[in-house]
């Protein structure tokens, strides 16, 4: 199946000069999204996480399901303030400004194996952010992975030594 014919590409969004790869059309097809979420599951079944862990928002979606596909667990990594008990958090930079994500503070304890999901791996600097919080719980990053990268941003280069995997790369 070819998945790049499935995604959707909405030039001009959110800003001039930017091709948003919208990944609603590849949701809205039920044999494609089997097709991602079996993939990285044969990708990380070997590893044999204890948890998934997703992003904030769109790293939920596939984080659930290969979480249920794997039969374990599912942690949510969310924005500031969004979360209801103790937590932790991280700060990282952005184009213009920081941003804050936490993660409950009992979620993770030392030795839990964990893989970490998103959407789209970009510039790296929210899954770097993610990373960290993982890390400094103890856990350990079984591996990361996006059904999309943007290779020409390089944010492989903020995940080095981190094992990364994409299903599709632009």
């Amino acid at each position: 199946m070819d998945l790049k014919k499935i995604i959707r590409d909405i030039p001009d969004f959110p800003k001039k000069g930017i091709i948003f790869k919208d990944i609603t059309t590849l949701l809205k097809d039920k044999k494609a999204l089997k097709v991602v979420i079996d993939l990285l599951a044969k990708q990380f079944a070997k590893s044999k996480p204890k948890y998934v862990v997703g992003i904030e928002s769109r790293g939920f979606i596939f984080g659930t399901a290969l979480a249920y596909k794997l039969g374990v667990g599912f942690i949510p990594v969310r924005k500031k303030g969004k979360l209801p008990a103790k937590t932790r958090s991280v700060s990282y930079d952005l184009e213009y400004g920081t941003d804050t994500l936490e993660i409950h503070a009992d979620a993770l304890k030392a030795g839990d194996k964990v893989v970490i999901i998103d959407d789209l791996l970009a510039t790296g600097g929210t899954v770097g952010a993610v990373s960290k919080l993982v890390s400094g719980s103890g856990a350990k990053i079984a591996g990361i992975g996006f059904v999309i990268e943007l290779s020409f941003l390089n944010g492989r280069d903020k995940l080095k030594g981190l094992p990364v995997f994409s299903i599709l790369q632009y």
